[in-house]
């Protein structure tokens, strides 16, 4: 399924296997990198950890620097192999990639809030449990994005989900096959973080993972369709990805259903999610993708 690399430069000598098989090693690298670096804040049921001592570092430290570790350096290494400099000019002149519709700034910035109230609201009893936010509540919000904007996950995981694996997919299996297996690898490069007390995800019951898996994979659905109508843009991506991470949902309503779940989440991005695929006819904008791509963009 991931075997044949169909994308990029012909495989030389030197980088074989590398050439022949991106992606498998892509995810190997993400992995494997990402893992290391947090895999030390693992913790058991009964409170144990992998390591016979007190990691030194802090958590967040580690977090910030896991998705640089993983699927960014991923990303970079094997584009460089497969592509030489010229590949990482055109990684790099995606992440900056700013020359889209203005509509897809809104998407990213008022869009992808509105999407995780609304998928908040139709749920029963959330609406009447609504609290005005406080001003410094409002506030603080440009500052929660600035911060999962640069040091979260977005800056560095994009440039390997999105800039490396989805255009490789997309070739390979279409938009929305190359969606639903990118969310699903995506949605389990997480799954140590659910036995890390310092994770602020949900993740009480094995509900909780579920409810996880399937938010990614709605969300690789409509980051893909995001994707493909503006040529290819990481940084648009990573906008939307912030505006995910940092709004304050449950800040706004005192349900539990809300304070303690995922599923207004993956009520509101899957209902998305279900409506792209039927009026895209599972494509996704995959055909605007294609047309707007030059030789140049071509890898």
């Amino acid at each position: 399924m991931l075997a044949d690399g169909g994308f990029g430069q012909p495989a030389t000598s030197n980088y074989g296997v590398l050439a022949r098989h991106p992606l498998v090693l892509y995810f190997i690298i993400a992995y494997a990198g990402s893992w290391l670096v947090v895999l030390p804040y693992l913790r058991f049921g009964d409170g144990a950890g992998l390591l016979p001592f007190s990691w030194p570092v802090p958590f967040a430290v580690s977090a910030a620097l896991a998705p640089f570790a993983g699927p960014c350096l991923a990303a970079f290494i094997l584009t460089g192999v497969i592509e030489g400099r010229a590949g990482i000019r055109r990684l790099l002149r995606r992440i900056v990639l700013w020359r889209v519709g203005f509509q897809w700034y809104l998407f990213a910035l008022v869009g992808i809030p509105a999407i995780t109230m609304l998928g908040a609201v139709v749920l029963p009893g959330v609406l009447a449990s609504f609290q005005t936010p406080a001003l410094s509540l409002l506030l603080a919000y440009p500052t929660n994005f600035a911060v999962s904007l640069l040091i979260g996950g977005p800056l560095g995981e994009e440039p390997g989900w999105r800039g490396f694996a989805l255009p490789r997919l997309q070739q390979l299996q279409g938009p929305l096959i190359g969606s639903l297996i990118l969310g699903i690898l995506w949605a389990f490069w997480h799954l140590p973080y659910f036995w890390m007390p310092e994770w602020g995800t949900p993740k009480d019951s094995v509900l909780d993972i579920v409810w996880f898996v399937l938010a990614d994979i709605a969300l690789t659905i409509i980051y893909t369709w995001v994707f493909n109508n503006t040529k290819g843009s990481l940084l648009i991506i990573i906008l939307v990805h912030a505006s995910n991470d940092a709004f304050f949902i449950n800040q706004l309503f005192l349900a539990r259903v809300v304070a303690h779940s995922l599923l207004p989440f993956v009520t509101g991005f899957v209902a998305l999610a279900v409506l792209l695929v039927i009026f895209t006819r599972g494509r996704l904008g995959y055909d605007h993708y294609q047309q707007e791509q030059g030789p140049d963009d071509r890898t």
